[in-house]
């Protein structure tokens, strides 16, 4: 069975309220799972100690059951010390998508056009 450690949704519309729960990954977001660990409000202010607040034991007794947490699990796990910092990488991040990039193409061949014509 594949563990994970993620966010589940609660709250009305545009009142976020999240509990970070161990759950098998193949049930939905807000479906069945099997403990929860903590809980998450992003509403709250970014120095607020009840913005993120978890069961650090528990969570490290999934994490030896073979667990793997999310990535914004993750990044509450690091800054809380329980885990290493990872090294991430977005490589695509800055390259253009496909309309932009044939829009680009289409204004060079433009503008080499009339360079050509004289």
């Amino acid at each position: 069975m594949s563990m994970k450690i993620r966010l589940a949704r609660g709250g009305s519309k545009k009142r976020p309220h999240y509990a970070i729960v161990a759950s098998d990954s193949r049930m939905p977001r807000d479906g069945r799972f099997l403990e929860k660990l903590g809980t998450y409000n992003p509403l709250l202010a970014k120095d607020s100690e009840d913005r993120v607040k978890m069961d650090i034991e528990r969570i490290q007794y999934w994490l030896g059951q073979g667990a793997q947490p999310t990535d914004r699990v993750a990044r509450f796990l690091e800054a809380a010390g329980v885990k290493e910092k990872a090294e991430r990488k977005n490589m695509k991040k800055a390259v253009p998508g496909k309309k932009a990039t044939k829009r680009a193409e289409e204004r060079a061949a433009k503008a080499a056009a009339p360079a050509e014509a004289e």
